[in-house]
């Protein structure tokens, strides 16, 4: 089953594509979808709407699994955050992708072992549990730990009962 996994963000938006075949879970495709900074807000979805796109069509995933929201104070990080995460989430739903919801914490928890752990512990977990050559940059790594969480999740005998519904 391939997965497709977003870290939603205006303008580094983490993202992979995750393969399970039994137990084995590979990174077909991994990276982060940049934008720059003189671009405006309204630019930038249309950017990250058009990748996402592009990387459906291409790799044809079964499923999205995306970060849930997070707590920020400032309100225009809120709503900055959650226009990138409806332009990312639009992509999904178009393509007609369940989409599923994690936590932070719980991604955390679910790679590292411990829901408060660092960047840079995912990043190493993430090349350890994957195999890869290199640490991945920081948000592409938490999109591939947000699949291996997804994985996670619906592996277990108990997923059934946990309620781990798409969006």
């Amino acid at each position: 089953m391939r997965l497709l996994a977003l870290d939603p963000a205006l303008r580094n938006c983490g993202y992979a594509i995750l393969e399970k075949e039994g137990s084995k879970v590979c990174a077909v495709d991994y990276g982060v979808i940049r934008n720059k900074a003189q671009l405006s807000m309204p630019v930038c979805l249309v950017e990250l709407h058009r990748h996402i796109d592009a990387l459906i069509r291409l790799h044809s995933p079964a499923e999205c699994a995306v970060e849930g929201l997070i707590y920020v104070q400032n309100t225009r990080t809120a709503i900055t955050l959650g226009a990138a995460r409806g332009s990312a989430l639009l992509a999904a739903a178009q393509h007609g992708l369940p989409i599923y919801e994690y936590p932070p914490r719980r991604v955390k928890q679910a790679v590292v072992g411990r829901g408060g752990a660092q960047k840079a512990q995912i990043g190493y977990m993430v090349r350890m549990l994957l195999g890869l050559a290199e640490t991945p940059p920081a948000d592409a790594a938490d999109a591939l730990a947000i699949g291996l969480t997804h994985y996670q999740m619906h592996s277990s005998p108990l997923a059934a009962l946990r309620g781990n519904c798409p969006l």
